[in-house]
């Protein structure tokens, strides 16, 4: 794979308006170079491609989703990615959202896109309680509307702009809150079996989006709804992981590592591994690899 972009880099002329006015410094050629195959590896190892797709690439403005929207732009400008692509911008009503930035950068970088009005801000006002967080029900409006318009353009896929960072952070809250080993997958099937959530941004660090979208100097729009609340758990296990890290550099890159490599049979989930064929004398489970010994499907 390195190879291939590699050799696409050095003979590929133009580009992809979105990455026009991108800096031509060796260092913003390695951070794009990492991104466009980080995301290629996500792609690959979740099997998220079905050639002749169209994808719903949700931006929210921030700069992640901006990072989403360049490099699957890219991944598709190279012949890398067989899907169409249609970018989605859900705005939810805030007070002072400027609801022209992205149509106007959409439209001047290219873009095929969708704006869609709904006032969900007002609802989640009204419902939550004063003092609770907005998340949780902001979330799951978002969600439907998106499942909706996804069903609207004829779409198989909608597309989050979800990092390596976000996936720890939901699996500590999930720990520590929930009192389970959960997290946000990268390729999830809705509830009603006709969409796929993709997060093709698994494996990239939340730091190397910053990074990207600031060099790009693309209009971030910061979310003044839940950015607003202090003491969210999010903020909380975020502040938690950057001390680990920090005193640990690269935690968590290993944390991350550690997820994709679950032994069930070291774990005490009776659902997960059946542990009432280990009898004491039976050689048939030794030297076998967790996935070869049988494991109780989830109910």
């Amino acid at each position: 794979m390195r190879d291939e972009l590699d050799a696409q880099e050095d003979t590929l002329e133009d580009i992809h308006p979105l990455f026009r006015g991108a800096p031509s410094s060796t260092e913003f050629r390695k951070l794009r170079k990492r991104l466009v195959r980080e995301t290629r590896a996500a792609i690959e190892t979740y099997d998220m491609v079905r050639p002749g797709d169209r994808w719903l690439v949700c931006l929210s403005g921030g700069k992640d989703s901006y990072t989403l929207l360049a490099v699957l732009h890219e991944l598709k400008w190279r012949g890398l990615l067989p899907v169409e692509l249609l970018a989605c911008n859900l705005d939810q009503g805030q007070p002072g959202f400027p609801a022209t930035v992205l149509p106007e950068f959409l439209t001047d970088r290219q873009v095929a896109h969708r704006i869609e009005y709904q006032d969900t801000y007002s609802i989640v006002k009204e419902k939550v309680p004063e003092g609770r967080t907005y998340c949780a029900l902001c979330s799951r409006l978002r969600r439907g509307n998106l499942y909706r318009i996804a069903r609207e353009e004829g779409c198989q896929a909608i597309v989050l702009g979800h990092h390596r960072d976000d996936i720890l952070e939901t699996f500590f809250m999930n720990l520590f809150h929930g009192g389970r080993l959960a997290t946000m997958p990268p390729k999830l099937l809705n509830e009603e079996g006709d969409l796929n959530v993709l997060r093709p941004l698994a494996f990239i660090a939340e730091a190397d989006c910053e990074r990207f979208s600031r060099a790009m100097n693309y209009p971030v729009i910061p979310c003044d709804l839940c950015g607003s609340q202090e003491g969210l758990q999010r903020m909380q296990v975020k502040k938690l992981l950057d001390e680990w890290e920090s005193r640990s550099p690269g935690r968590r890159q290993v944390m991350f590592r550690a997820l994709m490599n679950v032994r069930p049979s070291h774990l005490p989930d009776p659902k997960l591994f059946d542990f009432t064929s280990l009898i004491p004398g039976m050689s048939d489970f030794k030297d076998k690899s967790p996935t070869d010994i049988p494991v109780l499907r989830e109910r």
